[in-house]
């Protein structure tokens, strides 16, 4: 009995870490079900440009260069949220309303997009 649960815990296990992969894995994987969407769709210059980005990935991907570029995308998004920050605030000193309306929408997509960079687990 207990030969069978350690078996068990060690075919878990081993399951487990065969199904783990690589940032540059995901992003290979990725590209390749694009490629297959795009197929389906006969999207010949989309299927192109797909297995041009999935030989660039093959041949240049590394998982520190992928956290750090998503690093620096959240940090441009951080500066986009502070400019339409002080876009809102000089749109409301003129106390045009449909400004501010304008300036508070584009503000709140650039704190959606930047919430949506943060939770990404790179």
């Amino acid at each position: 009995m207990k030969y069978r649960i350690i078996f068990a815990l060690t075919l878990a296990s081993l399951s487990a870490s065969a199904a783990a992969t690589s940032l540059c894995q995901e992003k290979e994987q990725d590209i390749q079900r694009e490629i297959g969407y795009a197929q389906k769709h006969n999207n010949q210059h989309r299927i192109d440009g797909l297995q041009k980005a999935l030989s660039e990935v093959k041949a240049h991907c590394t998982d520190s260069k992928l956290r750090a570029d998503h690093q620096e995308k959240i940090a441009d998004q951080k500066d986009e949220v502070r400019e339409r920050e002080q876009d809102l605030k000089e749109a409301k000193q003129t106390g045009n309303a449909e400004k501010v309306a304008k300036r508070e929408h584009k503000l709140k997509e650039a704190q959606q997009e930047l919430n949506a960079l943060e939770s990404r687990a790179y």
